[in-house]
């Protein structure tokens, strides 16, 4: 699913922020991840963003990029630094 999520991101062009280090990566984690083999209907994602991008637009640029059967349920926008 995470690697599914920073394909999406990384295709969809959203300013998602990197990591530093070694293996640099979106600034992505799923925040009740499910053990290995356990199926979910529904998966809370946080990312952060380098810059703003509205939550309706946020959410229809990463509808595109996902796959058939995931979609995108609610976008919430949080705290800025």
């Amino acid at each position: 699913l995470m690697r599914l999520f920073m394909r999406a991101l990384r295709r969809a062009r959203l300013p998602a922020k990197i990591s530093e280090g070694f293996n640099p990566h979106p600034k992505l984690s799923i925040v009740r991840a499910l053990k290995l083999g356990l199926e979910s209907e529904r998966e809370e994602a946080s990312v952060v963003l380098r810059e703003f991008v509205r939550a309706d637009e946020f959410k229809r640029l990463l509808r595109q990029q996902l796959p058939s059967g995931i979609d995108i349920i609610n976008v919430v926008l949080t705290g800025q630094k």
